[in-house]
């Protein structure tokens, strides 16, 4: 009975070390995993490149980026939206009134680098603003749903309800703009001026020196649209038929086949696909039977989307209209091949499509430009640059900010724990 009782004293005892052991491994593996993604031993340290601009970078003091694996973080579905707008720094109130009272819409079209794209949201990311998100429609389907996790956790940030199969220099990538601007007017959050974005854009302006510039004398109630009339060398992208090859590319139609003139009698302006326009003139593009007949007109064309929007903010009619405004408008800093020992003094980076993709060499050249955005960044090529000049416009944000600074908005950490700034103050 003795020997019986203990045997089964030892089974309960196995029994409940088992029922301990086994809980321990199931909660260990059910623990939310947000900060598994967030070590900070992993950071790589701030450039020492950075000092030039970054002048609280002492000698000796090293610098580290306090989240160092925003896309495998984005990619976790396990996570829940109040620790990703901590843990990801995003600004949660609006740092000035001036700001407040003028809020931006955002229109962000992206297919890849998604962890630029977390940046730069973060980057041009407030509260009062609104932002459309368009995801193309041939990115993969953790990348569209990383996103919209992304985006579910903001009121203020959505997913367009259109989504194209967007085609360089395709009638697409126009219609992906403009799928926005109709969820944008449809939205009862108001916005003075609306901004666009690609993936690989980041910003140079904070959003004080945003709203600044569009309410300056010069822009208050105009739109930027930078351009001028078409130039002889690229009427063929207008007077010749394309054909858009479905996310791939646009060729010609047949043997050189014409187009009709434009409709209106209008004259065609060639510019940059990237502008601010105001809210009266959004409503214009889409209710317009001037504007309606110029994107009909436009379907077969090359690159439409650099000559829709600067050809009508040259017509009476459009709200806003800058007619002969010419380049005017420091929207984007961009190193083009060809104007090399023009407008700058070479690439540090490499050239893709001649346009460049930024070393950190070239920073100080972005950042004396002084325009709104700056195009284009490869996280993984030149990690460096993006660094830098995400540190350096966080610190101009916060120094600019009329509230109280929260930690969470801090984007690097250092070891030192001496003199107070704007990071934090423990590595």
């Amino acid at each position: 009975m003795c020997q019986l009782h203990g045997a089964k004293c030892s089974f309960l005892f196995c029994l409940g070390m088992s029922i301990i052991i086994g809980s321990l491994i199931y909660f260990q593996t059910k623990m939310p995993t947000e900060q598994k993604y967030l070590q900070p031993q992993s950071c790589r340290p701030i450039s020492a490149k950075c000092k030039a601009f970054l002048p609280k970078l002492e000698k000796g003091v090293e610098w580290c980026k306090r989240d160092c694996q925003v896309k495998n973080y984005i990619l976790n579905s396990n996570l829940t939206c109040s620790s990703l707008i901590v843990d990801l720094h995003f600004i949660t109130r609006p740092l000035s009134h001036k700001e407040e009272e003028y809020p931006l819409a955002f229109i962000v079209t992206i297919h890849k680098e998604l962890e630029l794209f977390v940046r730069m949201l973060r980057a041009i990311y407030m509260p009062q603003n609104i932002y459309c998100i368009h995801v193309d429609g041939k990115a993969p389907m953790e990348y569209q749903m990383a996103v919209q996790r992304l985006a579910s956790c903001f009121q203020n940030v959505f997913l367009s309800s259109r989504r194209e199969t967007v085609t360089y220099a395709g009638f697409s990538r126009l219609q992906a703009d403009l799928n926005c601007m109709k969820d944008l007017v449809k939205s009862k959050q108001s916005w003075k001026k609306v901004v666009n974005l690609c993936g690989q854009d980041f910003p140079v302006k904070s959003n004080l020196e945003l709203v600044e510039y569009m309410q300056s004398k010069e822009w208050r109630d105009k739109n930027m649209t930078p351009g001028v009339k078409q130039p002889v060398s690229m009427r063929h992208r207008t007077q010749l038929q394309h054909r858009e090859i479905r996310g791939s590319h646009v060729v010609p139609k047949g043997q050189g086949l014409k187009k009709g003139p434009p409709p209106h009698n209008l004259q065609i302006y060639f510019g940059t696909a990237y502008y601010a326009l105001t809210r009266d003139f959004v409503d214009f593009v889409l209710k317009s039977q001037i504007a309606h007949d110029l994107l009909e007109w436009s379907k077969d064309t090359f690159s439409p989307d650099e000559h829709y929007f600067v050809t009508l903010n040259h017509i009476k009619e459009a709200p806003g209209n800058h007619i002969d405004g010419g380049w005017a408008g420091a929207i984007r800093a961009i190193k083009w091949r060809d104007q090399e020992g023009m407008t700058h003094s070479g690439c540090k980076g490499h050239y893709i499509r001649d346009i460049c993709v930024y070393g950190v060499e070239d920073l100080l050249w972005i950042i004396n430009t002084n325009s709104m955005f700056a195009n284009k960044f490869e996280s993984n090529t030149f990690p460096e640059a993006l660094d830098c000049l995400e540190q350096w416009h966080r610190n101009k944000v916060l120094n600019q900010s009329t509230v109280p600074i929260e930690p969470s908005w801090l984007l690097a950490t250092k070891s030192s724990s001496s003199s107070a700034s704007y990071f934090q103050q423990v590595c």
